[in-house]
């Protein structure tokens, strides 16, 4: 049987290349497991499910490794999984090195796929750690340009800094000082906090 791996990191992004490759190389579109989910691990819910169907002699076709996954070690635990105890051949389109359908293949041969697969699995992760640095670096500049994030802080209601004064002298309680500002006990503390770094 020939089952084919689809992976887009968000719900966002478009699979639709992946899916027209796999089935252009023979994959049933029923036998096309899609997942939209990062790559750091393995826990994805239709790879999981791909993984119980596989039997000995069947074929999985991924586009690229990276669609596999971006985690290097996992990369190459998954890669001896399939190909070695379940027997089953991995081919990844974009590169024809990564095709274990050739069995027959001499030590020369294996040796640099092998090399191949762990070159390509490094990168894999490496650009998932390059995205991840890129993204805090913006959100920092972003941050010391002066955006916030997150939902915008209330206005403080009239009258807030007067039982705020009092809760502090413990002349009212949190919840009655809430309740006369119309918020919840927890905000009227945060913002008390806020106010007097307490």
């Amino acid at each position: 049987m020939e089952y084919g791996y689809a992976r887009v990191s968000t719900k966002d992004q478009n699979e639709n290349r992946q899916i027209m490759a796999l089935t252009e190389c023979g994959v049933d579109a029923k036998h096309i497991f899609l997942d939209k989910q990062s790559g750091k691990d393995f826990n994805r819910p239709q790879y999981q499910q791909l993984i119980e169907k596989l039997r000995p002699g069947d074929t999985l076709f991924v586009k690229s490794i990276d669609r596999l996954g971006r985690n290097y070690e996992e990369i190459m635990d998954q890669w001896r999984i399939i190909s070695k105890e379940r027997d089953v051949s991995i081919v990844v389109l974009d590169m024809p090195l990564l095709d274990t359908r050739e069995k027959k293949r001499d030590l020369t041969g294996t040796f640099i796929a092998d090399l191949v697969l762990q070159i390509l699995s490094y990168v894999a992760q490496t650009e998932r750690e390059f995205i991840r640095q890129r993204q805090a670096e913006g959100i920092a500049a972003a941050r010391a340009n002066g955006v916030h994030f997150g939902r915008p802080s209330m206005t403080r209601p009239e009258g807030f800094m007067e039982l705020r004064d009092a809760w502090l002298n413990q002349d009212i309680s949190g919840r009655l000082a809430a309740k006369k500002l119309g918020v919840t006990p927890r905000t009227f503390r945060a913002w008390a906090r806020e106010e007097t770094n307490v």
